[in-house]
Protein backbone atom coordinates (compact mmCIF):
# COMPACT_ATOMS: atom_id res chain seq x y z
CA UNK A 1 0.00 0.00 0.00
CA UNK A 2 2.77 2.44 0.94
CA UNK A 3 4.64 1.55 -2.24
CA UNK A 4 1.54 2.30 -4.34
CA UNK A 5 1.07 5.67 -2.61
CA UNK A 6 4.71 6.55 -3.19
CA UNK A 7 4.44 5.71 -6.89
CA UNK A 8 1.28 7.80 -7.29
CA UNK A 9 2.86 10.67 -5.37
CA UNK A 10 5.82 10.48 -7.76
CA UNK A 11 3.37 10.52 -10.67
CA UNK A 12 1.69 13.69 -9.37
CA UNK A 13 5.12 15.28 -8.87
CA UNK A 14 5.98 14.59 -12.51
CA UNK A 15 2.62 16.01 -13.58
CA UNK A 16 3.22 19.22 -11.58
CA UNK A 17 6.67 19.56 -13.14
CA UNK A 18 5.15 19.15 -16.60
CA UNK A 19 2.56 21.85 -15.86
CA UNK A 20 5.30 24.19 -14.57
CA UNK A 21 7.28 23.73 -17.78
CA UNK A 22 4.15 24.34 -19.85
CA UNK A 23 3.44 27.58 -17.95
CA UNK A 24 7.09 28.59 -18.39
CA UNK A 25 6.78 28.22 -22.16
CA UNK A 26 3.50 30.13 -22.25
CA UNK A 27 5.04 32.92 -20.17
CA UNK A 28 8.00 32.98 -22.53
CA UNK A 29 5.72 33.47 -25.54
CA UNK A 30 3.99 36.41 -23.83
CA UNK A 31 7.23 38.07 -22.70
CA UNK A 32 8.84 37.55 -26.10
CA UNK A 33 5.99 39.27 -27.92
CA UNK A 34 5.66 42.16 -25.46
CA UNK A 35 9.19 43.06 -24.28
CA UNK A 36 11.54 41.03 -26.56
CA UNK A 37 12.59 38.59 -23.86
CA UNK A 38 14.55 35.58 -25.12
CA UNK A 39 16.10 32.51 -23.56
CA UNK A 40 19.84 32.95 -23.01
CA UNK A 41 20.23 30.08 -25.49
CA UNK A 42 17.53 29.50 -28.12
CA UNK A 43 18.02 25.74 -27.79
CA UNK A 44 16.52 25.89 -24.28
CA UNK A 45 13.08 26.21 -25.88
CA UNK A 46 13.36 22.74 -27.45
CA UNK A 47 15.05 21.21 -24.39
CA UNK A 48 12.13 22.38 -22.23
CA UNK A 49 9.65 20.96 -24.75
CA UNK A 50 11.38 17.57 -24.59
CA UNK A 51 11.47 17.61 -20.76
CA UNK A 52 7.78 18.57 -20.68
CA UNK A 53 6.79 15.65 -22.93
CA UNK A 54 8.86 13.14 -20.92
CA UNK A 55 7.41 14.32 -17.60
CA UNK A 56 3.85 14.36 -18.95
CA UNK A 57 4.01 10.89 -20.50
CA UNK A 58 5.59 9.42 -17.36
CA UNK A 59 2.97 11.07 -15.13
CA UNK A 60 0.02 9.91 -17.26
CA UNK A 61 1.39 6.37 -17.43
CA UNK A 62 1.56 6.24 -13.64
CA UNK A 63 -1.73 8.01 -12.85
CA UNK A 64 -4.06 6.75 -15.60
CA UNK A 65 -4.61 3.03 -16.32
CA UNK A 66 -4.25 3.15 -20.12
CA UNK A 67 -5.09 0.14 -22.23
CA UNK A 68 -2.23 -1.32 -24.24
CA UNK A 69 -3.54 0.39 -27.38
CA UNK A 70 -3.81 3.69 -25.52
CA UNK A 71 -0.25 3.36 -24.21
CA UNK A 72 1.07 2.69 -27.71
CA UNK A 73 -0.77 5.71 -29.16
CA UNK A 74 0.31 8.05 -26.34
CA UNK A 75 3.90 6.83 -26.52
CA UNK A 76 3.96 7.20 -30.30
CA UNK A 77 2.70 10.80 -30.10
CA UNK A 78 5.32 11.71 -27.50
CA UNK A 79 8.11 10.03 -29.49
CA UNK A 80 7.16 12.01 -32.61
CA UNK A 81 7.06 15.22 -30.52
CA UNK A 82 10.47 14.48 -28.99
CA UNK A 83 11.96 13.58 -32.38
CA UNK A 84 10.69 16.82 -33.94
CA UNK A 85 12.08 18.94 -31.11
CA UNK A 86 15.39 17.04 -31.15
CA UNK A 87 15.75 17.81 -34.86
CA UNK A 88 14.92 21.48 -34.28
CA UNK A 89 17.32 21.54 -31.32
CA UNK A 90 20.17 20.40 -33.54
CA UNK A 91 19.32 22.57 -36.54
CA UNK A 92 18.45 25.79 -34.68
CA UNK A 93 22.10 26.59 -33.93
CA UNK A 94 22.94 26.65 -37.64
CA UNK A 95 20.68 29.63 -38.25
CA UNK A 96 21.40 31.55 -35.03
CA UNK A 97 24.60 30.47 -33.30
CA UNK A 98 24.30 30.67 -29.53
CA UNK A 99 27.47 31.33 -27.52
CA UNK A 100 27.19 31.18 -23.73
CA UNK A 101 29.80 31.37 -20.98
CA UNK A 102 29.35 31.30 -17.19
CA UNK A 103 31.47 33.54 -14.97
CA UNK A 104 34.02 31.81 -12.67
CA UNK A 105 31.82 32.51 -9.63
CA UNK A 106 28.69 31.23 -11.45
CA UNK A 107 26.83 34.50 -10.87
CA UNK A 108 26.73 35.82 -14.45
CA UNK A 109 26.09 34.35 -17.88
CA UNK A 110 27.55 35.84 -21.04
CA UNK A 111 25.03 35.35 -23.85
CA UNK A 112 25.86 36.14 -27.48
CA UNK A 113 23.72 35.31 -30.50
CA UNK A 114 25.29 35.36 -33.93
CA UNK A 115 23.32 35.44 -37.18
CA UNK A 116 25.26 35.53 -40.47
CA UNK A 117 28.22 37.37 -38.96
CA UNK A 118 26.11 39.83 -36.97
CA UNK A 119 26.57 39.26 -33.24
CA UNK A 120 24.34 40.63 -30.49
CA UNK A 121 25.16 40.67 -26.78
CA UNK A 122 22.17 39.74 -24.63
CA UNK A 123 21.84 40.95 -21.06
CA UNK A 124 20.61 38.17 -18.76
CA UNK A 125 17.66 38.48 -16.38
CA UNK A 126 16.26 35.95 -13.91
CA UNK A 127 18.71 33.20 -14.80
CA UNK A 128 17.58 31.80 -18.14
CA UNK A 129 16.02 34.91 -19.72
CA UNK A 130 17.76 37.69 -21.60
CA UNK A 131 17.14 40.74 -23.77
CA UNK A 132 19.23 42.10 -26.66
CA UNK A 133 21.45 44.89 -25.33
CA UNK A 134 24.30 45.73 -27.72
CA UNK A 135 25.14 44.73 -31.28
CA UNK A 136 28.81 44.21 -32.03
CA UNK A 137 29.99 47.21 -34.08
CA UNK A 138 31.85 44.98 -36.54
CA UNK A 139 30.64 41.95 -38.47
CA UNK A 140 32.59 38.88 -37.36
CA UNK A 141 34.30 36.09 -39.18
CA UNK A 142 35.40 32.83 -37.59
CA UNK A 143 35.06 31.93 -33.92
CA UNK A 144 34.85 34.16 -30.86
CA UNK A 145 37.40 33.89 -28.06
CA UNK A 146 35.96 34.49 -24.59
CA UNK A 147 38.01 35.21 -21.47
CA UNK A 148 36.66 36.27 -18.08
CA UNK A 149 39.04 38.97 -16.78
CA UNK A 150 37.20 39.19 -13.45
CA UNK A 151 34.04 37.60 -12.10
CA UNK A 152 32.04 40.48 -13.61
CA UNK A 153 33.92 41.41 -16.79
CA UNK A 154 34.36 39.19 -19.84
CA UNK A 155 36.45 40.00 -22.93
CA UNK A 156 35.20 38.76 -26.30
CA UNK A 157 37.93 38.81 -28.94
CA UNK A 158 37.13 38.27 -32.61
CA UNK A 159 38.32 38.96 -36.12
CA UNK A 160 36.08 41.19 -38.23
CA UNK A 161 35.34 41.02 -41.92
CA UNK A 162 37.84 43.89 -42.20
CA UNK A 163 40.51 41.33 -41.16
CA UNK A 164 41.24 43.28 -37.97
CA UNK A 165 41.11 42.17 -34.34
CA UNK A 166 38.26 43.64 -32.28
CA UNK A 167 37.17 43.28 -28.68
CA UNK A 168 33.82 43.59 -26.94
CA UNK A 169 33.71 43.68 -23.15
CA UNK A 170 30.63 42.49 -21.27
CA UNK A 171 30.43 43.99 -17.78
CA UNK A 172 28.09 43.22 -14.89
CA UNK A 173 28.96 45.62 -12.07
CA UNK A 174 30.99 48.62 -10.93
CA UNK A 175 33.68 49.53 -8.44
CA UNK A 176 31.88 52.38 -6.71
CA UNK A 177 28.47 53.25 -5.35
CA UNK A 178 26.76 53.24 -8.73
CA UNK A 179 26.77 56.00 -11.29
CA UNK A 180 28.98 56.44 -14.33
CA UNK A 181 32.68 57.25 -14.25
CA UNK A 182 35.63 57.09 -16.64
CA UNK A 183 37.89 54.08 -16.13
CA UNK A 184 40.88 55.90 -17.64
CA UNK A 185 40.60 58.71 -15.11
CA UNK A 186 40.17 56.27 -12.23
CA UNK A 187 43.48 54.52 -13.02
CA UNK A 188 45.48 57.75 -13.27
CA UNK A 189 49.09 56.95 -12.42
CA UNK A 190 51.72 54.31 -13.17
CA UNK A 191 51.00 50.58 -12.90
CA UNK A 192 53.54 47.78 -12.92
CA UNK A 193 53.24 44.09 -13.75
CA UNK A 194 55.52 41.32 -14.99
CA UNK A 195 57.47 42.80 -17.94
CA UNK A 196 54.73 45.37 -18.51
CA UNK A 197 53.88 48.91 -17.39
CA UNK A 198 50.73 51.00 -17.86
CA UNK A 199 50.67 54.77 -17.40
CA UNK A 200 47.47 56.81 -17.48
CA UNK A 201 47.80 60.59 -17.65
CA UNK A 202 46.33 63.64 -19.36
CA UNK A 203 47.73 62.57 -22.74
CA UNK A 204 46.08 59.15 -22.69
CA UNK A 205 47.24 55.66 -21.72
CA UNK A 206 50.57 54.09 -22.61
CA UNK A 207 51.46 50.41 -22.41
CA UNK A 208 55.10 49.29 -22.26
CA UNK A 209 55.76 45.60 -22.85
CA UNK A 210 59.31 44.23 -22.87
CA UNK A 211 60.70 47.74 -23.38
CA UNK A 212 58.41 48.64 -26.33
CA UNK A 213 55.87 51.42 -25.66
CA UNK A 214 52.53 52.04 -27.37
CA UNK A 215 50.76 55.35 -26.72
CA UNK A 216 46.96 55.56 -27.00
CA UNK A 217 45.27 58.95 -27.09
CA UNK A 218 41.91 59.35 -25.38
CA UNK A 219 40.12 59.36 -28.73
CA UNK A 220 41.34 55.80 -29.30
CA UNK A 221 40.17 54.49 -25.93
CA UNK A 222 36.72 52.88 -25.86
CA UNK A 223 34.97 52.32 -22.54
CA UNK A 224 32.62 49.42 -21.80
CA UNK A 225 30.31 49.83 -18.82
CA UNK A 226 32.22 51.10 -15.80
CA UNK A 227 34.76 48.30 -15.56
CA UNK A 228 36.92 48.24 -18.69
CA UNK A 229 38.41 50.13 -21.62
CA UNK A 230 39.76 48.86 -24.93
CA UNK A 231 42.85 50.55 -26.33
CA UNK A 232 42.74 50.74 -30.13
CA UNK A 233 45.11 51.68 -32.95
CA UNK A 234 44.17 51.96 -36.63
CA UNK A 235 40.63 50.76 -35.79
CA UNK A 236 41.99 47.58 -34.25
CA UNK A 237 41.92 46.49 -30.60
CA UNK A 238 45.36 46.19 -29.02
CA UNK A 239 44.80 45.94 -25.24
CA UNK A 240 41.98 45.78 -22.73
CA UNK A 241 42.29 47.22 -19.23
CA UNK A 242 39.78 46.13 -16.58
CA UNK A 243 39.39 47.14 -12.95
CA UNK A 244 40.19 44.17 -10.71
CA UNK A 245 37.64 43.13 -8.11
CA UNK A 246 39.75 44.58 -5.30
CA UNK A 247 39.87 47.99 -7.02
CA UNK A 248 38.20 50.66 -4.90
CA UNK A 249 37.06 53.83 -6.55
CA UNK A 250 37.53 56.98 -4.47
CA UNK A 251 35.23 59.92 -5.07
CA UNK A 252 37.98 62.10 -3.60
CA UNK A 253 40.70 62.32 -6.28
CA UNK A 254 43.31 63.31 -3.68
CA UNK A 255 43.11 59.89 -2.03
CA UNK A 256 45.45 57.15 -3.29
CA UNK A 257 44.08 54.40 -5.52
CA UNK A 258 43.42 51.03 -3.88
CA UNK A 259 43.49 47.69 -5.65
CA UNK A 260 44.77 46.33 -8.96
CA UNK A 261 44.01 46.50 -12.66
CA UNK A 262 43.99 43.71 -15.25
CA UNK A 263 45.71 44.02 -18.63
CA UNK A 264 44.73 41.70 -21.50
CA UNK A 265 46.20 41.60 -25.01
CA UNK A 266 43.80 41.54 -27.95
CA UNK A 267 44.84 38.51 -29.98
CA UNK A 268 43.17 35.32 -31.18
CA UNK A 269 45.91 33.09 -29.74
CA UNK A 270 45.36 31.78 -26.21
CA UNK A 271 46.77 34.20 -23.63
CA UNK A 272 46.28 35.11 -19.99
CA UNK A 273 45.38 38.42 -18.29
CA UNK A 274 48.15 40.21 -16.40
CA UNK A 275 47.55 41.78 -12.98
CA UNK A 276 49.21 45.16 -12.39
CA UNK A 277 49.73 47.08 -9.15
CA UNK A 278 49.97 50.84 -8.67
CA UNK A 279 53.51 52.22 -8.30
CA UNK A 280 53.69 54.29 -5.13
Amino acid sequence: MNKERTVRLFGWLLFVLAICLFLLQMGYFILQSQIQVEYIDNRLFYIINIAFSVFLLSALTILIPFSKAGQVIATGIIIIFIAANSYLLGSSNYKVKNISSISPDWKHVLSIKENQGRAVYNRTYYGIFSRPKDAFPNAITGDLKIKWLTNDASAVTYKGTDNKIHQFIATYGDRGNGGYYHVGAEIHGSWQGENVQVISNTEGISVTENGITDQFEWGNIVQFGTLAVVLTKDDQAVWTIALAENFKRNSNASLPVEGDIVLYKAEMAENQPITLKIEK
